[in-house]
């Protein structure tokens, strides 16, 4: 039996009549940038996460990018961030013209080692940046100590979190703002790109809101120079169809965890993600460790298991950021993730007997 990594088909079969109906009431406006959809997706995200206001962009990308820009993040300036995590944290460092400072992951989370963060802390640094990795929150409650103590900003890459609890507080309510991403892989996923910034601060809401149109406050005068990156009506339409039904799909994609790491548990040489108090996982990836990641990996494929590698190579080792001169070595966990990492199917669809077959497959991958 082939089993997809994602099969976003099978979610859209689910609820197309409402989807449609949202698609179409955008068309028969003819309504498509900076309308009511895109208003009350902001009002229902900022309700959901727990914050005072939210800004849509057209990125997650973008939401990282330009609430470092908001926060006067720029040329001379350091953020602290992980290495093991997907491109656009660093990415939206360096394209502020700031520096990308790295410390080494937990090896259980693989998350941001909050006790590497304090010796990180120069003259020059800015802002703190944990990465909710696979969709676990960061350690928060020292993060923000050490934020609060140096007087540095504190902004959630929530981008593969959305859900997920630290305490009883939601990502992207836990720092200065949180960066949330709607690529259509995530858990909650537009029909294309889509961020969200959300924060209590109404001054950064503000700055915000100006840098992705321009830096238009009102039309045609531009207090600042800033940028294109507004959501479009119709992804945030999709979008509020979809949230309705993000409890429900994080309910299952737990489920289809618990199933897994209770089947792997005492395979050698398999590493099940491991749920930290006081963090409610929401699995974006479901991510084992696997001394034969390779061999485990290429005997999925065989069976047509879908799988992926988030991410074969750390931020620190990409050429791109070479000049940073970081040697191998200098974050042995980061770099020990990427040669075990794999990432299962976890979506809220996959079926018992899709599960099924891959606990089988990787059971016997496994043992080989």
């Amino acid at each position: 039996m082939a089993v997809p990594l994602l099969d976003l088909q099978v979610q859209y079969q689910a609820i197309r009549a409402e989807i449609d109906a949202a698609v179409a009431e955008v068309l028969a406006t003819q309504r498509f940038v900076f309308g009511p959809q895109v208003e009350r997706l902001e009002a229902d995200i900022a309700a959901f996460v727990g914050a005072k206001h939210a800004v849509a962009v057209s990125s997650g990308t973008d939401a990282l990018w330009l609430t470092l820009r908001a926060a006067g993040i720029g040329p001379g300036d350091e953020v602290i961030t992980a290495p093991f995590t997907f491109f656009a944290t660093a990415g939206a460092i360096h394209n502020c013209g700031a520096t990308p400072v790295f410390v080494d992951v937990r090896p259980d989370t693989f998350n941001i080692d909050v006790d590497q963060v304090e010796a990180a802390v120069t003259s020059r640094t800015r802002a703190i940046i944990p990465v909710h990795l696979f969709g676990q929150c960061a350690d928060m409650a020292p993060l923000t100590d050490a934020a609060r103590r140096h007087g540095l900003f504190l902004l959630e890459d929530a981008a593969q979190a959305l859900g997920a609890q630290y305490g009883e507080r939601f990502a992207g309510a836990l720092g200065d703002a949180g960066a949330i991403s709607f690529f259509p892989s995530k858990n909650l996923g537009a029909p294309g790109d889509g961020g969200m910034v959300t924060t209590d601060d109404a001054a950064l809401a503000r700055a915000l809101r100006l840098q992705r149109n321009h830096g238009q406050g009102e039309t045609y005068y531009h207090e600042v120079v800033g940028t294109n990156s507004r959501l479009g009506e119709i992804q945030a339409a999709v979008l509020r169809v979809k949230l309705r039904y993000l409890r429900q799909w994080t309910e299952a994609r737990r489920d289809n965890a618990a199933a897994y790491t209770a089947r792997f548990a005492d395979i050698d040489g398999v590493t099940p993600p491991l749920e930290v108090a006081p963090c409610r996982h929401v699995y974006n990836q479901y991510t084992l460790r696997l001394t034969r990641r390779d061999a485990v990996r290429e005997a999925l494929r065989a069976r047509e298991i879908g799988c992926a590698v988030y991410y074969p190579v750390p931020l620190h080792r990409q050429e791109c950021f070479a000049h940073l001169a970081y040697k191998e070595g200098r974050f042995p966990r980061a770099e020990q993730a990427c040669r075990e990492v794999l990432s299962l199917p976890v979506f809220p669809e996959l079926t018992q007997a899709q599960r099924e077959e891959v606990i089988t497959a990787v059971t016997d991958a496994a043992r080989g």
